[in-house]
């Protein structure tokens, strides 16, 4: 039980809450400083530079927003750290990607399976979809994807592939019969047709 000393108690108990009533009107509760990691921090000027990176991502310029985003990244909070860093690697990948150049669409063809050899399949996809977009008639790049398509299940996309490849150069079916990518194949009927046509 807590005491208050002597005298009258009424009185006293009134006397210490108009005195406490006072010194709160003197001095108001100081508001919390906002914690670094807390969601209101991410309405600040960090955030406000994160929005202009994603904008420069937008615009595809992504040299000044990889400068904008690691300069960003040591102040970042952590509700936004992480897409930070991520943005970051697209920016990156994409200006690695800008950066290469082919004298033919072998060489393009030779990196981009190169792509496939490591298990990057959705850039080596790209990389020969790329190459038929500047010479639709590269057969390495058909044979490429048909070999891609074989390996991820996809076998329509492979048997339609390889039969262009081969049309486009019967090599191809030489190769397609000695490649162990294509495997998967060996007992599609539409596969055996495409490599051996002169078996009835």
């Amino acid at each position: 039980m807590v005491r208050y000393g002597t005298g009258a108690p009424g009185k006293n108990m009134m006397q210490e809450a108009r005195s406490a009533a006072t010194r709160r009107k003197k001095n108001p509760p100081v508001a919390a400083k906002p914690d670094s990691h807390s969601t209101t921090t991410a309405k600040g000027p960090v955030f406000h530079h994160y929005q202009a990176a994603l904008v420069l991502v937008q615009q595809g310029r992504y040299d000044k927003a990889l400068a904008a985003l690691e300069k960003l990244l040591p102040e970042a909070p952590v509700e936004i750290r992480e897409r930070c860093q991520m943005y970051i690697t697209t920016c990156r990948r994409q200006l690695d990607k800008h950066a290469l150049t082919f004298l033919t669409p072998g060489e393009h063809c030779d990196y981009a399976i190169s792509k496939l050899n490591t298990g990057d399949y959705e850039e080596a996809r790209e990389q020969f979809q790329e190459i038929l977009s500047q010479y639709p008639d590269a057969d390495c790049a058909f044979f490429g994807l048909a070999v891609l398509g074989a390996i991820t299940g996809q076998t329509q996309d492979c048997l339609s592939n390889l039969s262009r490849a081969i049309e486009l150069n019967p090599k191809n079916r030489q190769q397609a019969r000695s490649d162990a990518d294509f495997q998967s194949m060996a007992d599609d009927p539409r596969f055996t047709e495409l490599l051996y046509p002169e078996i009835p």
